[in-house]
């Protein structure tokens, strides 16, 4: 390439046009190679483009030539350039290792800007391994080094660790104050693409710990108006990646977040294999579960397992929307047994709920609420509020107080509202049509079963328009099975666990009718047990 092909290379550099600067300089690289301006440029724009391997090659090149002459503070840089790209993708061990040749490189050098980058890469890694409040000093120190030596990434970089710590020690409302602080200074062209990335990611993740929907949208919009300047800029690495994808499937994008499911799979796969893969597949599993493609689904689940995601509670209701109760309820009950913290239970227990709701275990299926709306309670956060109401509601209906679960339904319909989440707020009215019919309100409840299919024809959802077509015509038609009106109700009192003695307290019957009853319900719909009555009532949505 000429010398003018290397100029435009420049250009478009200083243009932050990304892409172009990329393929323009990897070409006058290949003709000449680069200096060591244009190979720490040639770097940054390998990275920006999601050439992560690329840039690790050329950024070791400039460190050699920094240290060919004898420029250790930049050879340092340029070390610590390399390691934060490994730390950010989970690759520890090796970011550490050019970390520490980073600080045998400044052995003997002057207080740099540069050994605040290594304090605060250190922290990071104290911090992501479990000693958040080891690790503050550390980024507060940093963040006075920063101002020092003028150099805005490292404040940054500092800031945003001093929220991520507070956060970890469940200070959420200090943490998140300060990493709006770092956002806004991301936003305004503050900080560099390359620190505004790993910033995005660390904030969105932040958020998604402490279920703060609201904030992960308004800072990804904003983020997305920024990217918007910056040809072919890939911003989105990670867990952001994923974190993403849930706020498209959960504002009801559905095909927009399938796509970018699939692309995160794809990125996180690629050459540099990234430690947040199985999220990636563990997402596109989840939405092609609620599509209805349920082979696909277990096989990006399975592909979540292999990359180190546990696959539940998504493969839990995979086999609940398949009819194998027995298995989901299994696998639910082994997940919520070994799982401790309160946050990770909180994204079982909504899993839980409904499974043991199918399987007829409604006792059960009240502890698991009960304890998600005392999570909720604690963490004071609009989605899990809005997760409890909905899982108190349906266990109300499970104990047959319509009257009750109306008014909890109600309230958990208005806040998947103000969330803007469609496809959560259909699901509610479906039980609220359930809780109206019940209270003998035919029209109220065929109102919400018709405005929630609706929703789910937009979607896409196929199982839900199926499970409430089935719904809407029972028990007003004709019931499955050829089951009278008195053996339906008696089917759903056995799938809701309760014994011959129970049903025939509850009906005002002889236990001794409602026994033969119950043979005729497992004549007539051909099953051999109480056990398969229950899968037979939740697929002919008796129950």
């Amino acid at each position: 390439m000429t010398a003018d092909g290397l100029e435009q290379g420049r250009t478009s550099f200083a243009q932050r046009s990304w892409g172009v600067a990329y393929t323009q300089l990897a070409a006058a690289d290949a003709d000449t190679p680069l200096d060591l301006d244009d190979l720490e440029r040639f770097g940054l724009a390998a990275y920006l483009t999601g050439n992560d391997e690329v840039s690790a090659r050329v950024w070791t090149r400039a460190h050699h030539e920094a240290l060919l002459r004898d420029d250790p503070q930049r050879a340092a840089r340029n070390a610590v350039l390399i390691g934060s790209g490994l730390m950010f993708r989970g690759e520890v061990a090796p970011a550490m290792g050019w970390f520490a040749r980073a600080g045998r490189v400044l052995e003997g050098c002057d207080e740099c800007a540069e050994q605040a980058w290594l304090l605060i890469w250190n922290a990071y890694a104290r911090m992501w391994g479990g000693d958040p409040a080891g690790a503050e000093p550390a980024f507060t120190e940093s963040v006075q080094a920063g101002r020092r030596f003028g150099d805005l990434d490292l404040v940054t970089m500092s800031r945003l660790g001093q929220g991520m710590c507070l956060v970890m020690r469940g200070q959420g409302p200090a943490g998140v104050g300060l990493l709006d602080e770092v956002m806004a200074g991301v936003t305004s062209g503050e900080v560099s693409p390359m620190y505004a990335g790993i910033a995005y990611c660390a904030v969105i993740g932040a958020c998604s710990d402490l279920f703060d929907l609201r904030r992960a949208r308004e800072w990804t919009a904003a983020l997305t108006r920024w990217c918007d300047s910056q040809p072919d800029l890939v911003p989105y690495r990670g867990n952001c990646l994923v974190h993403r994808c849930e706020l498209m499937q959960l504002q009801g994008a559905w095909n927009d977040a399938l796509q970018a499911a699939e692309q995160a799979c794809d990125l996180l796969s690629g050459p540099v294999e990234w430690d947040t893969l199985g999220a990636a597949y563990y997402q596109l599993g989840e939405l092609q579960r609620l599509r209805g493609e349920f082979t696909k689904a277990e096989q990006s689940y399975r592909k979540a397992g292999e990359a180190g995601r546990r696959p539940e509670p998504g493969l839990a209701l995979l086999r609940l929307a398949q009819g194998r109760i027995d298995v989901a309820s299994a696998v639910m009950r082994r997940v919520v047994a070994e799982t401790d913290d309160p946050s990770a239970r909180s994204r079982a227990l909504p899993a839980y709920v409904e499974v043991m709701i199918a399987a007829g275990d409604v006792p059960s299926a009240r502890t698991g609420a009960d304890e998600l709306a005392q999570i909720a309670g604690a963490l004071d956060a609009p989605y899990l509020d809005a997760v409890a109401a909905s899982a108190a509601g349906a266990v109300l209906l499970a104990e047959r107080d319509a009257r009750s679960a109306l008014r909890k339904l109600r309230n958990a319909g208005s806040l998947w509202r103000e969330l803007d989440a469609p496809h959560e707020m259909a699901r509610v009215r479906v039980l609220t049509g359930l809780a109206c019919r019940a209270l003998d309100d035919p029209e109220t409840s065929d109102m919400e079963f018709h405005g929630a299919r609706t929703v789910f024809e937009q979607l896409g959802a196929t199982p839900d328009v199926d499970r409430l077509d089935a719904l809407m015509r029972s028990p007003y038609g004709k019931a499955p099975g050829g089951l009278t009106a008195r053996e339906v109700e008696v089917l759903r009192l056995v799938a809701s666990g309760r014994t011959n003695r129970a049903i025939a307290k509850e009906l005002g019957l002889s236990e001794k009718t409602v026994a033969r009853h119950v043979s005729n319900c497992f004549t007539k719909i051909r099953v051999p047990s109480r056990a398969a009555a229950t899968a037979y009532a939740y697929e002919n949505a008796l129950i």
